[in-house]
């Protein structure tokens, strides 16, 4: 037994809606019955009629319907017409230089967006490997060096003991993955 996923949103189940002069001819057919029954409701209360009486009603029945038809038919073409219209201005609307302007800024907004996050990503973890890697260098691990990056370029800050030893830290930092140019930074200092 399987026991649906209940969803967020909410799906309905619909028949396809008829076409706009499909509705209109069926309003057609309720107005032109409506109409016959009041008319034959009216003629069976006045009673028994003359021959010409009845050919009158008659005429005026099918006069009725005519008019229903031709009106029915105009509706139609009107709903016809504005809804070509109004397709005809969804189309330009989309094709327009504005909406593919607003499209295409859209789409730049978003890469940009993704790049800039993976850029500060991509630093962060430049930033950790480069000062994991001097950590474990046994002179310059127990030093207090700061490490920074900013699009592949690694500063180095802080305080070494010698002049090889601010070397073998700009050395580590060249030697990590992703660092394109090394700003060495460190002061000498002698220790006591």
């Amino acid at each position: 037994m399987t026991t649906p996923i209940p969803t967020t949103r909410k799906t309905r189940t619909a028949l396809p809606r008829p076409a706009p002069t499909a509705r209109l001819l069926r309003l057609h057919g309720i107005f032109l019955l409506a109409g016959v029954l009041v008319f034959s409701l009216t003629v069976a209360g006045c009673g028994e009629r003359p021959e010409a009486g009845k050919e009158q009603a008659r005429q005026n029945i099918d006069n009725a319907v005519e008019q229903t038809k031709d009106a029915t038919a105009a509706a139609a073409r009107k709903a016809a017409d504005l809804a070509e219209k109004a397709r005809d201005n969804t189309v330009s609307f989309f094709k327009s230089p504005e909406v593919k302007q607003d499209v295409e800024a859209a789409k730049q907004a978003v890469k940009n967006a993704g790049a800039q996050l993976g850029s500060k990503t991509n630093d962060a973890a430049l930033t950790a490997s480069v000062s994991a890697a001097i950590a474990r260098d046994p002179e310059l691990g127990p030093r207090h060096i700061d490490v920074a990056s900013q699009d592949g370029t690694v500063r180095l800050s802080g305080s070494a003991p010698s002049a090889e030893a601010r070397s073998r830290a700009e050395q580590i930092a060249r030697t990590v993955q992703g660092v394109d140019a090394v700003d060495n930074q460190i002061a000498v200092t002698a220790t006591q």
